[in-house]
């Protein structure tokens, strides 16, 4: 059975999702190219324009070439685990 590590997430306010993704498959690096994130929150205003964000779970927009299919969820799983729940509304 493969084995799949959370090793590193560096995005930060007021881009959350704009970090790189480090995991390890069997033993080996794989980085994820830069904004891989997509965040499962969003930001609205009210009818005053004040900011409101929401925060939700990540999923993976783009794997690296050749990164297995089978372990797509598996590497969504551990970035909801180990990344905070985004939308930082830093986009906005």
């Amino acid at each position: 059975m493969r084995e799949l590590k959370f090793i590193s997430y560096n995005g930060e306010y007021p881009n959350l999702c704009s970090g790189e993704l480090v995991m390890e498959l069997d033993g080996k690096k794989i980085t994820f190219a830069s904004h891989s994130l997509c965040s499962g929150g969003n930001v609205s205003f009210d009818e005053n324009w004040s900011e409101e964000v929401t925060s939700g779970p990540w999923s993976i927009g783009e794997f690296p070439k050749g990164f297995p299919k089978e372990l797509e969820g598996k590497a969504e799983d551990l970035v909801n685990e180990n990344v905070s729940l985004g939308c930082c509304g830093g986009c906005v």
